[in-house]
């Protein structure tokens, strides 16, 4: 029976960073962590031609930063304009609507309404643009998702990401995808690897990504874990290039 241990948590403090930054209390603590997943999804599903690859969320009293870091940010700027206005007015009357639903719902199971109940924090964007998408692993899967919703074979699929991951020259790569394969009528798994992915190695620098294709013949699931290269050997190269 395999023991696996998700590779980007297992490495927070070493080579990632939590991507919602912010204290709170213990009884508000679950609502916000709610409140950061459904700001995540509203981004992703509003903008899926974006190829946003990371959604980083800070909280201070009263205001909510949101760092997006996309493929294609011009998809988001185009429909907030160049202050962002519209994405930020439509970003909080949606949260307005979600935080009213959840806690209606926490009032009818528990009377002590959490204090959680505040005015609306301010909404601030930052997008930032991703130079090379080729060698995140969540634009690799949004490919993939592509590809596959097409109705393209799973394996040329496949070859088609790790050659657009050789052209990054990233030193390796491996992609899982399971489900019924090609219409096939038992679910398996199939996989692909080039190069090294060392995921026990705590100091390599590993990218994860794990989507969901829907297709006519059900969900596919999509795994991609890309290897950069170590830390140390990262920070050992900068002094020496600047020499």
């Amino acid at each position: 029976m395999g023991q696996k241990v998700h590779p980007l948590g297992f490495r927070l403090g070493i080579t990632q960073q939590h991507r919602s930054q912010w204290f709170a209390k213990p009884k508000q603590y679950s609502f916000l962590v709610v409140e950061d997943h459904f700001l995540r999804q509203t981004i992703s599903a509003k903008f899926p031609e974006a190829g946003i690859v990371s959604v980083g969320i800070q909280r201070k009293v009263d205001q909510i930063r949101i760092d997006i870091c996309a493929a294609r940010p011009r998809a988001i700027v185009a429909f907030g304009g160049q202050d962002l206005d519209n994405l930020r007015r439509y970003l909080s009357q949606s949260l307005r609507g979600h935080r009213e639903d959840t806690l209606g719902k926490a009032r009818a199971f528990n009377p002590p309404t959490p204090g959680i109940a505040k005015p609306m924090p301010q909404i601030a964007i930052y997008i930032t643009k991703l130079s090379n998408p080729n060698v995140s692993a969540g634009f690799l899967s949004d490919f993939l998702v592509e590809q596959l919703e097409k109705r393209i074979p799973f394996r040329r699929a496949m070859k088609s990401a790790v050659q657009r991951a050789q052209r990054a020259q990233i030193k390796g790569i491996k992609i899982q995808v399971a489900g019924r394969l090609n219409g096939a009528e038992i679910a398996r798994s199939e996989w692909i690897r080039k190069g090294q992915v060392p995921l026990q190695t705590l100091r390599a620098n590993v990218d994860y990504s794990y989507r969901t294709a829907s297709t006519i013949y059900g969900l596919l699931g999509i795994k991609v874990w890309t290897f950069q290269g170590l830390a140390d050997a990262k920070a050992k190269a900068k002094p020496a290039a600047n020499a």
